[in-house]
């Protein structure tokens, strides 16, 4: 009789491992997926009737990112949906809904210095507009090296298990050396796939939209676009210049709809509504957003 070697042996323990997690019962009741930031609600028929989701931003145990080109107020946007979680719903986030259950909320900038990293997280405090904000834990992570950037991001995460909510990575092409890296790339969301699973957790990361282009930057973008729950984008409207117009570009689910973000003169976004572009109907091969089946 042929030995299995110890090698063999730990292959196996772990691949028995990977069956009991992975493993899906058809047979098992699944409730719709926890929400963590939505915006409306929709119907759905069941066995059991008609019940009312809302419809999800991010759920728990998944990630979304917002793409964008330079200067359309990516890190505006970030600190819109912060304000919404840490409260559940303020002044500015319009019927952007946030589903906290006294999560918290991990933010990491990795581009800007202490100082400036500081004036958005005090945004975000500001916006929240209440004096118990609960578990909101800041870093800024500019001075670390890349391949140590996501690391951290887990260890944080690992010393907070079990009471992850929202978590931000602003942005996601600063845990990568080239965003054209295909190995990196892969990897960087791979792990990202990972870290809001086994945490149980929602991340959203922010990426740049190519030059000329609505899609996002590299093979690291078309890797996000591929494993993604949500995938945002951002663009200066066209007939509004102060404002900047937020599309559900792809959702598993159902897409939350349109909307439009400006920023007030103490320098705060907030929601003005769906602003209708009276040269959309012009536009030619515009992509519309696509709903991916459950």
């Amino acid at each position: 009789m042929e030995e299995i070697s110890e090698e063999k042996t730990i292959e196996n323990m772990a691949m028995q491992v990977i069956a009991e997690e992975c493993r899906v019962s058809t047979d098992e009741v699944m409730d719709y997926p926890p929400t963590a930031l939505s915006l409306g609600e929709k119907t759905i028929q069941t066995k059991n009737g008609d019940i009312n989701i809302p419809i999800p931003i991010g759920t728990y145990g998944n990630f979304s990112f917002v793409q964008a080109p330079p200067k359309t107020k990516k890190t505006f946007f970030i600190s819109l949906l912060a304000g919404v979680y840490l409260s559940g719903q303020n002044n500015y986030g319009g019927n952007i809904k946030g589903h906290r259950d006294g999560r918290c909320l991990m933010h990491f900038d990795t581009e800007q210095g202490h100082w400036h990293a500081q004036r958005v997280f005090k945004r975000v405090e500001d916006m929240a507009g209440t004096t118990d904000l609960g578990c909101y834990i800041t870093y800024a992570l500019r001075t670390v090296n890349y391949k140590d950037r996501l690391k951290f991001i887990e260890y944080t995460l690992e010393e907070n298990k079990g009471n992850n909510g929202l978590v931000i990575i602003d942005g996601i092409a600063d845990l990568v050396s080239d965003v054209n890296n295909l190995e990196e790339s892969n990897l960087c969301v791979q792990k990202i796939m990972e870290l809001s699973a086994k945490y149980d957790c929602h991340i959203i990361t922010v990426i740049h939209s190519n030059y000329g282009s609505d899609k996002a930057t590299g093979h690291l973008g078309s890797f996000l676009y591929k494993k993604c729950e949500t995938a945002i984008s951002l663009e200066a409207n066209t007939v509004h210049p102060d404002n900047v117009t937020a599309t559900c570009k792809i959702s598993r689910g159902y897409s939350f709809d349109t909307f439009s973000f400006s920023i007030n003169r103490f320098g705060i976004p907030y929601v003005v509504g769906d602003i209708y572009d009276p040269l959309k109907d012009f536009k030619v091969n515009q992509p519309k957003h696509k709903e991916i089946p459950f």
